[in-house]
Protein backbone atom coordinates (compact mmCIF):
# COMPACT_ATOMS: atom_id res chain seq x y z
CA UNK A 1 0.00 0.00 0.00
CA UNK A 2 1.33 3.17 -0.84
CA UNK A 3 0.88 6.67 0.37
CA UNK A 4 0.34 9.51 -2.07
CA UNK A 5 0.15 13.02 -1.16
CA UNK A 6 -3.00 14.42 -1.91
CA UNK A 7 -2.84 18.24 -3.43
CA UNK A 8 -4.90 20.51 -1.58
CA UNK A 9 -6.49 23.35 -3.81
CA UNK A 10 -5.12 26.88 -2.33
CA UNK A 11 -7.30 29.68 -2.75
CA UNK A 12 -5.83 32.70 -3.15
CA UNK A 13 -6.24 35.24 -0.62
CA UNK A 14 -8.56 38.11 -1.16
CA UNK A 15 -6.83 41.25 -2.15
CA UNK A 16 -7.06 43.81 0.33
CA UNK A 17 -7.75 47.70 -0.41
CA UNK A 18 -4.68 50.14 -0.62
CA UNK A 19 -4.34 53.66 0.24
CA UNK A 20 -4.47 54.57 -3.46
CA UNK A 21 -7.76 52.31 -3.91
CA UNK A 22 -8.80 54.46 -0.99
CA UNK A 23 -7.95 57.94 -2.33
CA UNK A 24 -9.98 56.81 -5.83
CA UNK A 25 -12.71 55.51 -4.02
CA UNK A 26 -13.38 58.85 -2.27
CA UNK A 27 -12.26 61.06 -5.52
CA UNK A 28 -14.51 58.71 -7.73
CA UNK A 29 -17.51 59.17 -4.99
CA UNK A 30 -16.37 62.47 -3.73
CA UNK A 31 -20.11 63.93 -4.19
CA UNK A 32 -21.59 60.79 -2.50
CA UNK A 33 -19.16 61.05 0.20
CA UNK A 34 -19.67 64.49 1.21
CA UNK A 35 -23.61 64.22 0.89
CA UNK A 36 -23.55 61.49 3.53
CA UNK A 37 -21.60 63.61 5.08
CA UNK A 38 -23.20 66.76 5.17
CA UNK A 39 -26.52 64.75 5.71
CA UNK A 40 -25.00 63.85 9.11
CA UNK A 41 -23.40 66.65 10.43
CA UNK A 42 -25.89 68.84 8.99
CA UNK A 43 -22.91 71.71 8.92
CA UNK A 44 -20.80 71.79 6.00
CA UNK A 45 -17.39 72.78 7.53
CA UNK A 46 -18.22 69.49 9.85
CA UNK A 47 -19.40 67.36 6.67
CA UNK A 48 -15.40 68.60 5.50
CA UNK A 49 -13.92 67.68 8.28
CA UNK A 50 -15.62 64.55 8.71
CA UNK A 51 -14.86 63.80 5.13
CA UNK A 52 -11.09 64.16 5.40
CA UNK A 53 -10.98 62.36 8.12
CA UNK A 54 -12.84 59.59 7.03
CA UNK A 55 -10.73 59.45 3.87
CA UNK A 56 -7.53 59.23 6.59
CA UNK A 57 -9.10 56.85 8.67
CA UNK A 58 -9.68 54.61 5.63
CA UNK A 59 -5.92 54.61 4.37
CA UNK A 60 -4.91 53.89 7.55
CA UNK A 61 -7.28 51.76 8.90
CA UNK A 62 -7.98 47.83 9.56
CA UNK A 63 -7.13 46.16 6.12
CA UNK A 64 -10.51 45.55 4.81
CA UNK A 65 -11.07 43.56 1.25
CA UNK A 66 -11.18 45.40 -1.97
CA UNK A 67 -14.20 44.13 -3.04
CA UNK A 68 -15.65 45.91 0.46
CA UNK A 69 -13.52 49.43 0.39
CA UNK A 70 -16.48 51.11 -1.00
CA UNK A 71 -18.53 50.39 2.29
CA UNK A 72 -15.83 50.75 4.58
CA UNK A 73 -15.86 54.29 2.90
CA UNK A 74 -19.04 55.20 4.12
CA UNK A 75 -18.91 53.09 6.92
CA UNK A 76 -16.17 55.25 7.98
CA UNK A 77 -17.72 58.67 7.52
CA UNK A 78 -20.31 57.28 9.36
CA UNK A 79 -18.12 56.67 12.35
CA UNK A 80 -16.68 60.14 12.32
CA UNK A 81 -20.02 61.80 11.84
CA UNK A 82 -21.19 60.23 15.05
CA UNK A 83 -18.03 61.37 17.08
CA UNK A 84 -18.34 64.06 15.82
CA UNK A 85 -22.34 64.95 16.37
CA UNK A 86 -22.24 62.58 19.33
CA UNK A 87 -26.09 61.75 18.56
CA UNK A 88 -27.16 60.17 22.00
CA UNK A 89 -26.32 63.13 23.61
CA UNK A 90 -28.01 65.57 21.46
CA UNK A 91 -31.83 64.50 22.11
CA UNK A 92 -33.26 67.65 22.09
CA UNK A 93 -32.13 68.87 18.35
CA UNK A 94 -30.93 72.04 20.18
CA UNK A 95 -27.95 72.49 18.22
CA UNK A 96 -30.02 71.78 14.70
CA UNK A 97 -32.34 74.55 15.32
CA UNK A 98 -30.62 76.90 12.93
CA UNK A 99 -30.62 74.14 10.22
CA UNK A 100 -34.65 74.98 9.85
CA UNK A 101 -34.24 78.47 9.23
CA UNK A 102 -31.14 78.65 7.24
CA UNK A 103 -31.33 76.27 4.92
CA UNK A 104 -29.93 77.60 1.57
CA UNK A 105 -33.36 76.44 -1.12
CA UNK A 106 -30.92 76.77 -4.26
CA UNK A 107 -28.19 74.25 -3.20
CA UNK A 108 -30.11 72.12 -1.02
CA UNK A 109 -33.40 70.03 -2.13
CA UNK A 110 -36.48 69.74 -0.29
CA UNK A 111 -35.89 66.39 0.17
CA UNK A 112 -32.34 67.09 1.50
CA UNK A 113 -34.05 69.98 3.68
CA UNK A 114 -36.77 67.54 5.30
CA UNK A 115 -33.62 65.23 6.08
CA UNK A 116 -31.26 68.04 7.78
CA UNK A 117 -34.54 69.56 9.78
CA UNK A 118 -34.46 66.48 11.88
CA UNK A 119 -32.99 66.10 14.93
CA UNK A 120 -29.57 64.69 15.25
CA UNK A 121 -30.59 61.39 16.44
CA UNK A 122 -33.71 60.98 14.24
CA UNK A 123 -31.48 62.20 11.40
CA UNK A 124 -28.31 59.53 12.32
CA UNK A 125 -31.23 56.75 12.18
CA UNK A 126 -32.85 57.84 9.54
CA UNK A 127 -29.96 58.02 6.94
CA UNK A 128 -28.33 54.97 8.24
CA UNK A 129 -31.15 52.57 7.84
CA UNK A 130 -33.14 54.19 5.62
CA UNK A 131 -30.53 56.21 2.80
CA UNK A 132 -27.36 53.51 3.67
CA UNK A 133 -29.87 50.41 4.51
CA UNK A 134 -27.86 49.43 7.71
CA UNK A 135 -29.69 46.83 9.82
CA UNK A 136 -31.30 48.64 13.21
CA UNK A 137 -28.94 46.01 14.46
CA UNK A 138 -25.99 47.80 13.59
CA UNK A 139 -27.37 51.07 13.54
CA UNK A 140 -27.84 50.14 17.53
CA UNK A 141 -24.07 49.01 17.55
CA UNK A 142 -23.08 52.44 15.75
CA UNK A 143 -24.95 54.73 17.94
CA UNK A 144 -24.36 52.56 21.22
CA UNK A 145 -28.16 52.33 21.89
CA UNK A 146 -31.09 49.75 21.68
CA UNK A 147 -32.64 48.76 18.39
CA UNK A 148 -35.78 49.76 19.91
CA UNK A 149 -34.66 53.14 20.13
CA UNK A 150 -33.33 53.17 16.37
CA UNK A 151 -37.20 51.94 15.28
CA UNK A 152 -38.41 54.94 17.59
CA UNK A 153 -36.38 57.19 15.89
CA UNK A 154 -36.60 55.99 12.26
CA UNK A 155 -40.49 56.18 12.68
CA UNK A 156 -40.07 59.80 14.27
CA UNK A 157 -37.95 61.06 11.68
CA UNK A 158 -39.98 59.27 8.46
CA UNK A 159 -43.40 60.42 10.15
CA UNK A 160 -41.20 64.21 10.03
CA UNK A 161 -40.11 63.81 6.32
CA UNK A 162 -43.17 62.47 5.35
CA UNK A 163 -45.29 65.46 6.64
CA UNK A 164 -42.74 68.14 5.11
CA UNK A 165 -43.56 65.60 2.17
CA UNK A 166 -47.34 66.08 2.27
CA UNK A 167 -47.05 69.76 3.17
CA UNK A 168 -44.94 69.98 -0.31
CA UNK A 169 -47.48 68.79 -1.75
CA UNK A 170 -50.35 70.65 -0.84
CA UNK A 171 -48.11 73.88 -1.44
CA UNK A 172 -47.21 73.29 -4.93
CA UNK A 173 -50.65 71.83 -6.12
CA UNK A 174 -49.61 68.02 -7.10
CA UNK A 175 -51.84 65.34 -7.38
CA UNK A 176 -52.21 63.55 -3.90
CA UNK A 177 -52.50 60.65 -5.66
CA UNK A 178 -49.08 61.17 -7.85
CA UNK A 179 -45.81 60.03 -6.99
CA UNK A 180 -44.66 60.81 -3.17
CA UNK A 181 -40.87 61.55 -2.50
CA UNK A 182 -39.54 57.80 -2.55
CA UNK A 183 -36.85 57.08 -0.07
CA UNK A 184 -34.89 54.29 -1.14
CA UNK A 185 -31.04 53.34 -0.30
CA UNK A 186 -29.61 55.10 -3.73
CA UNK A 187 -31.35 58.46 -2.72
CA UNK A 188 -28.09 59.68 -1.22
CA UNK A 189 -26.67 58.88 -4.91
CA UNK A 190 -29.47 60.70 -6.30
CA UNK A 191 -29.25 64.01 -3.99
CA UNK A 192 -25.35 63.35 -4.53
CA UNK A 193 -25.72 64.22 -8.40
CA UNK A 194 -27.65 67.41 -7.67
CA UNK A 195 -24.45 68.95 -5.97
Amino acid sequence: MTFSATQTMTQNPKPYATGQDFCRIFRDDMNRLYLLSFLLTADHPLAEKCFVQGLEDAKSGNPVFKEWARSWARRMIISNAIRMIDPRANRTGLNDAWIREEVDPITTTKEMAAILALPAFERFAFVMSILEGYSDRECALLLQCSTGDVIAARTRALQKVGASAELQRKVIGVDPDGAGVNFRPNLVSRLAASI
